[in-house]
């Protein structure tokens, strides 16, 4: 049975997960409430779209206690899922943050 990733490679994917429900609930979810009158998909991206930003947030709290990440890294990611396509150019990053060492070396 393969091990499952740890947080870091989860952060990532789910980072990238929730930019894209955002993505869909404010360009297609939301002009489908306000220009054609259905709130359906509103509450359903709405909702799909909550769940992945606590899940996000759950896994940057574990990436800066368990895999000792920075504060102000942690941070970056936070703000950057506030802005709807900021998670796709950070992702560069985070590809490179989570295949090195989790915790600095020791001095």
């Amino acid at each position: 049975m393969a091990a499952m990733p740890g947080p870091l490679v989860q952060l990532r994917w789910i980072a990238l997960i929730e930019a894209v429900s955002y993505v869909l609930l404010l360009g297609v979810a939301m002009p489908l409430k306000y220009l054609a009158g259905d709130p359906r998909a509103v509450k359903v991206l709405g909702m799909g779209h909550g769940v992945l930003f606590l899940l996000l947030v759950w896994l940057l709290a574990r990436a800066v206690f368990e895999a000792r990440w920075p504060v102000g890294r942690a941070l970056l990611v936070f703000v950057a899922s506030l802005v709807p396509v900021w998670p796709f150019f950070l992702d560069r990053r985070m590809r490179a943050w989570t295949a090195g060492p989790a915790t600095p070396p020791a001095t």
